[in-house]
């Protein structure tokens, strides 16, 4: 061998000797060191010894057990060595998971190995027995993890009782026997600071009658809920199940009711981000649960291709649909979020959301209108989004109704400008938040928003028939729009104003005893959104499954009965009449719309056509000037004229004149 590959040899080894000796010195001064590797000791010892005795039976002299006791220092030396090279001695004892376990079979392998290959190199096994090695080496492996794991269970359960002492614990029942259920017991024994204690579960299989989970009885069905609440002295109850429909949930509700306890749900998959079940996550239930909408299943492929590690752009990112945007985005890692919102109040709170509660800090706050063309082209330039999600709009009937010339600036020219500013820098995915409103539109609301997919649609058509073409009009931009019902706890939802006139001993007003909604949740609206935006290839507006309309009269019976009152007892509801704009019952399609289904079982997809740009342009001059002069009956006959279904009274009175 060369001089110089022997020099390195020889400096490799002085220096990881040196570094031995350095951590040596340093574990010397620690009590915990030295009881670890005396006990380590005193086990490889007793393996030993132990290994001897199984394989002879006996300790007898025939059979020169002194040899053994020559061999007890080379074991010794060389098993310590290797678990302390290893790490073994680095952790510590509370903490000992399968990380340690795995190291402490490395370490026992590779020590017996050293020690065989010792014995075949000095005497070859001569008057030693081989099997007495292999059953030292189990033993040693029994010994050491056996300890470390009972050193943990000791402290943690020691740990527990003085945390436990603590806290107040309360006998929690679980509705449901399934795999939510058996996470919430198993995070229940983890963390003893959370104050329940689960004692017992119902379900719906009898098949489960009388089964155990982590040693927790299942009592029987939900139907006898009050019967076992008495038997094991309940003192809340809990909704453990991950697929529930809306008529079951109002079954389980109603028997909880009977109880008088209080009770809370899980939430479902779909609203967690990070798609896990938790006690933390815990709520009183609401009106979403009563829907019993099924899981929104998202294409994670599609999506994440025109998302993750692009630069998305939201507008109305503080209201609620804008802010459930934000927060459905984040699962698919975009590079950066421009949130984009008039409303000070609203854009600081997503913003905090974003940084404090979901350690994002890729994105830009933007406060200021949509329908400022100089801060549009500012934002574009700088910060080049490949994405944008339009959802800033005034969406409150009859608000709109008496001020429609912010319907014009703020719905209309604001979408307008966006889409021109999208066409102008490039971007790639352009998708329009509409609403069920825009179909046979009776209110100012409902036809702005038309008059923005007719927008949507007339710059989509300059790429779709002329893809190729190098002409200064044409672009590269995907346009589409995603058209859905009421949203359940959003700014312009009944319920928020419902739980006021409650908690306020009533009357609850509705418009109409028979009026009805089409109602989703604010997490599947957001979602199905992110969806439909990975689907289209230019000009199409999707239409986003409603499910089964509601009575509004019904929803405000069972969110009276929700928060613990009698309808019509307790509380009364009222009948105002319906406002102005307002309709009886809401459409999702207009004639002549064909309905054509796409893959994903809760988005279909509309086949109308739209107006040619040039077509509407003149109309869209004229419609900019009454909403500068607040003429609320001319810019309705504008309506009428680009959108012919608008049907409204053209002469109401508006808030100004």
């Amino acid at each position: 061998m060369p001089a110089r590959s022997c020099d390195k040899i020889k400096s490799y080894c002085l220096y990881f000797l040196s570094q031995y000796v350095l951590r040596l010195k340093k574990k010397s001064t620690s009590v915990h060191f030295w009881i670890m590797l005396v006990t380590d000791a005193l086990f490889i010892i007793l393996a030993l010894v132990l290994a001897y005795y199984l394989r002879f039976e006996a300790f007898s002299l025939s059979h020169n057990p002194l040899s053994y006791l020559l061999v007890l220092p080379v074991v010794l030396g060389v098993k310590l060595s290797v678990f302390y090279i290893l790490g073994l001695y680095n952790g510590m004892w509370r903490y000992t998971g399968l990380r340690d376990l795995q190291n402490i079979i490395k370490a026992v392998l590779l020590s017996s190995a050293i020690i065989f290959s010792i014995m075949l190199l000095v005497n070859r096994f001569q008057g030693f027995s081989r099997s007495v090695f292999i059953m030292d080496a189990i033993l040693t492996l029994l010994f050491i993890s056996g300890s470390r794991v009972s050193i943990r269970c000791l402290l943690h359960r020691n740990h527990s009782r003085q945390q436990v002492r603590q806290v107040q614990k309360k006998k929690l029942l679980l509705i449901g026997a399934g795999d939510a259920a058996e996470q919430v017991v198993r995070e229940v024994a983890a963390n003893p600071l959370l104050p329940y204690e689960v004692v017992g579960f119902v379900d719906d299989d009898p098949a489960k009658t009388g089964m155990r989970i982590h040693g927790i009885p299942i009592l029987g069905g939900i139907d006898d809920l009050v019967e076992f609440v008495d038997q094991v002295d309940v003192e809340e109850l809990l909704i453990a199940m991950s697929a529930i429909t809306g008529q079951q949930m109002k079954r389980i509700v109603g028997l909880c009711q009977q109880t008088k306890l209080p009770y809370k749900v899980l939430p479902g998959l779909g609203e967690l981000i990070n798609g896990t079940v938790s006690v933390k996550a815990i709520r009183n239930i609401c009106y979403t649960d009563l829907l019993g909408r099924d899981e929104v299943k998202l294409d994670q492929e599609k999506i994440g291709g025109y998302v993750t590690g692009k630069t998305v752009l939201v507008t109305g990112a503080g209201g609620s649909i804008g802010s459930e945007l934000c927060r459905q985005l984040l699962r698919f890692h975009p590079k950066r979020l421009i949130l984009f919102d008039s409303g000070e109040e609203n854009l600081y709170a997503i913003q905090m959301e974003m940084e404090h509660e979901y350690a994002f800090n890729n994105y830009v706050t933007v406060l200021g209108q949509v329908q400022n063309k100089e801060l549009l082209k500012k934002v574009f330039s700088q910060y080049k989004p490949e994405v944008v999600f339009h959802a800033a709009a005034y969406k409150h009937v009859p608000l709109v109704e008496i001020n429609p010339w912010e319907a014009v600036t703020n719905n209309i020219l604001a979408a307008k400008y966006l889409l021109e500013a999208s066409i102008a820098h490039g971007v790639r995915r352009f998708v329009l938040v509409s609403t069920d409103k825009a179909v046979r539109p009776t209110n100012v609301m409902g036809a702005s928003k038309r008059i923005t997919e007719l927008l949507m649609l007339a710059y989509g058509k300059s790429r779709m028939n002329n893809p190729s073409s190098q002409d200064s009009d044409n672009h590269h931009t995907i346009f589409q729009a995603v058209r859905f019902g009421n949203v359940l706890g959003s700014s312009g939802s009944v319920i928020p104003l419902f739980k006021r006139q409650i908690e306020m001993g009533g009357p609850v007003t509705i418009t109409h005893p028979d009026i009805t909604r089409y109602f989703m949740s604010i997490e599947e609206a957001a979602q199905l959104i992110i969806q439909a935006g990975a689907m289209g290839s230019g000009g199409e507006i999707f239409l986003l499954k409603m499910g089964t309309p509601v009575k509004i009269a019904d929803l405000a019976r069972d969110l009276i009965q929700l928060m613990g009152f009698e309808p019509e007892i307790d509380i009364k509801i009222t009948c105002t009449g319906l406002r102005p704009g307002e309709k009886l019952y809401e459409e999702l399609i207009t004639e002549g719309e064909g309905i054509v289904p796409t893959p994903h079982e809760k988005i279909m997809v509309l086949s109308g056509d739209g107006k040619p740009l040039h077509e509407m342009e003149k109309l869209l001059d004229e419609l900019t000037g009454m909403g500068a002069s607040y003429d609320g009956p001319g810019i309705k006959e504008i309506f009428k004229k680009i959108v012919p279904e608008y049907t409204s009274d053209l002469h109401a009175k508006s808030i100004v004149g």
